[in-house]
Formats: structure tokens, sequence, C-alpha cells
């Protein structure tokens, strides 16, 4: 008996110190840590919501419902999912409150976010080495971050698109943007595509962020658009205003002349399916919109796997709509961070570090026909001058008919980078 207790304490001692000598070496997981099968990934995706400006919560919403989905399926790649979500207010101090928020609970990625203040969350992430995975595209700085991987070409390639797809049918331009820092790059993007179709440039016409009334500049851009009297030549107005661009549009038709209608048009964002059922579908004043987006038509079936995890894990949550392209960039970049982690060995310890070096040297990722083949490896960057992480500059080319955004008849999917490397330097 005496014997048996010896060797049963010994027992005992060597698996204890085993045991310690695994965990001081970081072999194994410790519960709620980032590595190991069975451990758990942090993320966060933050965007702004309640601001007087312009808001995602499908953002956040889609983040949510794709942890469900995820973690349901078993995670990934036998990692738990852990998705925190942040309110980014509109405001630098709330966008550097996030990234913060990302570093203190050690996320090994933020993905699928909305902030036009890139420099207030990018410095937090890069001290940190944390990526920056498919942002929504409006600050610059996601277009030159080495820790930032997008996933669409951002307001840029909407804005040279939007320059393309009315350059071929009117005559004279006028561009209403919100009076901001990210907003005085959009009459050089605008008038880049315009130009590429030999077209003057567009009237600049500044608006408040987060105004109510508009009245000033729909009168600016209807004298700029019918001023001529010539009756043959088109005059078109775009507006990009985020949430705003619907009060715009408004102001803009009760002021619009009756006998001479200029075509209207904006870009993917600031005009959606959801808006233009709400405003009265085949009724609604954005009948006959020309729209610019990333992506194909809502109605496409590439977009059916994203539809069916909203309809079975948004659990109700109205915000998260499938035709939303904040809601659209949010699957695509989640898409892009499960195929990344499913690149590491089972078992594998996952951090920022490793996510980082996989994004910057791994093969082409696939996102089931949403986008072109996604790769942030040095050889597959465009040369933009000030977009230099550009890999994907595609738009699509959308018309409101019916009540529905379809595909404009007659145009293809196009690759804005030419047009972008010729146009003047905005960042």
């Amino acid at each position: 008996m005496t014997i048996s207790r010896r060797a049963a304490s010994l027992s005992r001692t060597v698996v204890a110190t085993a045991m310690g000598a695994c965990l001081v070496a970081g072999c194994g997981t410790l519960p709620g840590s980032s590595g190991g099968s069975g451990g758990t990934i942090t993320v966060m995706t933050f965007a702004p919501e309640g601001t007087g400006a312009t808001n995602m919560p499908g953002m956040t919403g889609m983040a949510k419902a794709y942890e469900r989905w995820a973690n349901a399926k078993g995670g990934i790649n036998g990692h738990k999912l852990r998705v925190l979500t942040c309110n980014e207010k509109n405001t630098p101090s709330g966008a550097a409150d996030c990234a913060r928020k990302a570093v203190a609970e050690k996320a090994v990625a933020v993905v699928g976010s909305y902030s036009q203040h890139g420099r207030a969350f990018m410095a937090p992430l890069e001290a940190e080495g944390i990526p920056f995975i498919g942002g929504y595209g409006v600050s610059s700085e996601e277009f030159q971050s080495p820790l930032s991987y997008p996933v669409n070409g951002g307001q840029s390639v909407l804005i040279a698109g939007a320059g393309h797809q009315l350059g071929r049918v009117c005559d004279q331009v006028a561009l209403v943007r919100p009076d901001t820092i990210a907003g005085d790059t959009l009459p050089v993007l605008l008038n880049a595509g315009l130009r590429a179709n030999k077209m003057a440039d567009a009237a600049d016409i500044r608006a408040a962020e987060d105004s109510a009334d508009f009245k000033p500049q729909a009168n600016e851009a209807l004298a700029h658009t019918t001023g001529t009297g010539k009756e043959k030549e088109k005059g078109c107005v775009t507006a990009v205003l985020g949430e705003r661009t619907e009060t715009f549009f408004d102001a803009f038709r009760r002021t619009e002349p009756q006998r001479k209608k200029p075509q209207i048009s904006s870009v993917l964002g600031s005009v959606s399916q959801s808006l233009v059922d709400r405003t009265g579908g085949r009724e609604s004043p954005f009948e006959g919109a020309y729209i610019t987006s990333w992506y194909p038509v809502a109605s496409d079936p590439v977009w059916e796997p994203m539809r069916k995890v909203v309809t079975d894990f948004a659990f109700g949550d109205d915000t998260v709509d499938p035709d939303d392209s904040g809601a659209q960039t949010t699957w695509i970049a989640y898409t892009v961070l499960s195929e990344i982690v499913k690149r590491f060995e089972e078992g594998e310890d996952v951090d920022a570090r490793k996510v980082k070096r996989s994004l910057n040297e791994s093969q082409p990722v696939k996102t089931g026909g949403l986008t072109p083949d996604l790769s942030w490896r040095y050889q597959d960057m465009r040369a933009v001058a000030g977009f230099p992480r550009i890999v994907n500059g595609q738009v699509t080319f959308q018309i409101v008919q019916a009540g529905r955004l379809v595909a404009q008849p007659g145009e293809k999917s196009l690759d804005m980078t030419p047009t972008l490397v010729q146009a003047p330097r905005t960042a």
C-alpha cells in the first residue's frame, strides 16, 4: 500500500509539473484564448448608429448574424467566433474608441466596418498589428494603410464609375456631395470618369453632411443642368450624401421643372433597394435613376447563401437587409476572414500577426462570385496614386426599373482602375 501511494503521489507530481511546463511554453489553449482547436477567435465590427448623418446598423447586425451562423456549424476551422460590435458615432473620437476596444479585447481583426475617420481608427490598430478587413471604403486610409485589406474599391471606384455611367448619356453633370474632407475627393474622381468619355467636368455643389434643407443645392443643380436652354442637351444630377440623399432628391423633385427633367443618379450606399421600396417602389421618385455599385444586383443568385443566413440567424433584426450594401460588404469581409482562418493548420493558434501574414502571403481568396478573387500580395496591388491598397476596382451599372434595381441594359461590369490611375492624386 505504501509503495502504491508513493507511486500515485509521484505520478500526480509528474503530471502537475508537465501541465505547468506546458502552460508556460504555450502548448494547448486556455479557455477563452484566441488559439487552439476549440479556442475562441475574437473580432470586431464597428459602424455608426443613431447619428444625424449616415448610419450603418446593418453592418453590425450582419456581423452578429454571421457569428451565430458560424458557431451553429462548429465555428471556423474548429474555433468559436466571438464578434464584438461598437457604435462608431460618426466622430473621430468614436472611431478611435472602437479601435481601442478592439485592442483591449485582443481582437485578431476588425472586419466589415464603416467609418469616415480613417486616421482615428487606423493608428491604434496599426500600433498593435491588427488587420482591418473589408471596410466600407469611405476613408482614404483604408486604401493606404498596410494593415488594411479592402474587398471593394470604396467610394473612389463608385464615383469614377458614376462618371463613366453618366459620361455616356449626359451633356452637363452636377454633383451634390458632403462638405467634408472625404467629400472633397468626390469631384476629382467623378471628373476622371467623365473625362474618360470626353465630357466636361461636373459642377461641384457642397452641402452640410447633416443638413435637413437642400433647397439651395437643388436650385443650383437644376440651374446648371437646364441652364443652356438647348432642348436636345441632357442634364444629369448625381447626389452622394449617404442617408441624406433621399432628402436632397425630395427637395430636387419639388424644384424640378416639368418640361425638362434631368437624369438623376447616385451610388450604392446612398441609394438602395430598401430606399426605393420605402419611397414608393414603382412610383418612387428614384424610378429611372442610374446607380453605380460594387457588386452584382441583389436579385442575383450569388447572394442566396447570405440571404439564408439573414433569414435563419438575424432573429428578426430588421436592420439587416440583404439588399443593403453595408450588410453585403460585411458578409464578403467575413467570408474573407473565414477563408483565411481555414488555411491555418487544425488546432493552430490564431492571432492578429498570423492573420496579417496570411493575408499578405496567401493565394487569392474566393468570395463565391461576389467579387473577383481577392489577393493583397505585393504583386497584386494596383498603381493608383493615393489608393495603393486597391485590389478590386470593379463596378457594376444598375438602373431602377419598375421599382427594382436591375442591371443596366448593355452595360457590363467594368474595372475602373485604369481610370483612377489617370486621375489626379486625391489623397
